[in-house]
């Protein structure tokens, strides 16, 4: 609620009778926009205390208002401003305007964060939303989680848990972790090697904080996922694109680059590239552990959907090979369970993670420790492991469907090759079927597209997008690729 006493000023010695200063007043705050069409105001009687005003003041001051047509009376329900009014902004951070309520003589020197497409989509039952790739949370061990959420709140570690201070995860998820990585994946770390962040786009950020400077060359490959390279840009470094083939990065591109160029970091997506899908060839991980040796390069490797290989086992991590420690290996569970499950990590050098946690404390005081602790539980338990194979199960068979049905319904608008894992494919529209337009066309025959699209400036010679299959059952992709072929045919 409004704080009315102070919003609403009464002179007492005034000619003006005491309702139709309170009136007054309202009309003003309404038309200042600080109260909105639709607004419920107090009762009378709740007004009536809130200013220490008899109540029959009040129901004056609200019938004289309600004749004006400022306010309605809606029976059982209370009193409102008129929805009828037209709809008028708050001021207090308007630029210019002579009733501006916030200013200063100065403009504030921000820095210019693009931000995602506004989607003017009016979402109806019937849309169809293909994302970026994205676990189906139907899947996630939820019955599970929350058993262990409800065993804690009921527990008597409840208020430690509540105020532990953060050294990078609570205990008992970085032991878990540790045990996961290094039975999955290879790595030989232990706990002073691991950071538990609030997802792996965190963890990419801190990273990235902690190596980069203003004036920074920074290798990435092309296409590339756009956040981290839009991190690296807001931290002032320089961006060199690296071509990506079906084999992966080209590393003699690469090589080509650190021989004439100064390079502060090679940001890396070997498994399931981001955007494209494919896995680099063994020889060219070879080649790249090489220059990492021989450079003393700094690499972030981001591995975000390591456990969903299908062809064959998935390929270990550069991280898990020999590179002088100069491979940071980032990952998140949230590709394992679901979007809104936000826990990632980083995992470093012992005394490079002890200062990245630093920073994380500058940001982030305290991370989610009820959801570190069932987490903790699911993997000790051997449930994640058990969910793993599940949903590597259906994946795979939704990895073939969608497949099938777009080599089959779109082969004329559409070139792709199907991914050896992960969670979506990557389509590439022929040049006579301009992604922008397929698009917006999509979207109001009722498909949504809110995956990675390349398409504009310089990777408009992609034209290409993140077809996110995971999330979707057969009659979802069978619309969504019918949606797409009656667009492009």
């Amino acid at each position: 609620m409004l704080p009315f006493k102070t919003l609403i000023t009464i002179d007492e010695s005034s000619t003006i009778a005491v309702y139709r200063q309170i009136a007054d007043c309202l009309i003003v705050l309404i038309t200042d926009g600080v109260i909105q069409p639709g607004t419920f105001l107090p009762s009378t009687r709740e007004m009536a205390a809130l200013l220490d005003k008899h109540r029959n003041t009040i129901v004056a001051a609200y019938e004289d208002l309600i004749t004006q047509d400022w306010i309605e009376t809606l029976p059982r329900v209370g009193i409102r401003v008129s929805i009828h009014l037209p709809l008028i902004k708050p001021r207090s951070f308007q630029e210019g305007g002579k009733n501006q309520t916030y200013s200063s003589p100065a403009k504030f020197n921000f820095k210019h964060i693009p931000g995602p497409e506004e989607q003017n989509f009016q979402l109806k039952r019937t849309s169809i939303i293909v994302n970026d790739g994205f676990p189906d949370a139907d899947l996630a061990p939820f019955d599970s989680m929350l058993r262990e959420y409800r065993k804690l709140m009921q527990g008597s570690s409840l208020k430690v848990l509540m105020s532990l201070k953060d050294f990078g995860g609570t205990k008992a998820l970085k032991n878990s972790t540790v045990n996961f990585l290094n039975d999955s994946r290879g790595l030989n770390i232990s706990t002073e090697n691991l950071l538990i962040t609030r997802g792996a786009q965190m963890a990419i950020y801190l990273a990235a904080g902690m190596i980069l400077k203003p004036g920074d060359h920074v290798l990435v490959s092309d296409p590339s996922y756009y956040i981290a390279d839009e991190v690296f840009r807001q931290m002032g470094a320089n961006l060199i694109r690296i071509p990506v083939d079906e084999h992966g990065m080209d590393i003699e591109e690469v090589e080509n680059a650190l021989k004439s160029t100064k390079i502060s970091l090679l940001y890396i997506i070997p498994h399931h590239h981001h955007p494209t899908t494919v896995t680099m060839s063994q020889q060219r991980r070879i080649l790249l552990l090489e220059l990492i040796r021989s450079y003393q390069l700094p690499v972030i490797e981001d591995d975000y959907d390591y456990d969903f290989h299908y062809s064959n086992s998935p390929v270990l991590p550069l991280a898990s090979s020999a590179h002088d420690s100069n491979v940071l290996y980032i990952g998140s569970f949230t590709k394992l369970l679901a979007p809104s499950c936000r826990i990632g990590y980083l995992i470093g050098p012992a005394n490079f993670i002890t200062q990245a946690t630093n920073l994380k404390r500058l940001i982030d005081l305290r991370g989610d420790t009820m959801m570190e602790e069932a987490l903790s539980v699911i993997i000790d338990s051997g449930e994640l492991d058990r969910h793993i194979k599940k949903s590597k199960k259906v994946y795979n068979e939704r990895c073939d469907q969608a497949s099938l049905m777009i080599a089959d319904r779109l082969a004329h608008a559409v070139d792709f090759t199907k991914p050896q894992g992960g969670l979506a494919l990557w389509l590439k529209f022929k040049a006579t079927y301009p992604l922008g337009e397929v698009i917006a066309k999509a979207r109001t025959s009722g498909l949504l597209f809110t995956g990675a699209t390349y398409y504009e400036g310089a990777a408009q010679k992609h034209n290409g997008m993140r077809f996110g299959f995971a999330s979707l059952k057969e009659s979802e992709m069978q619309r969504a690729v019918d949606i797409l072929r009656k667009i492009t045919i």
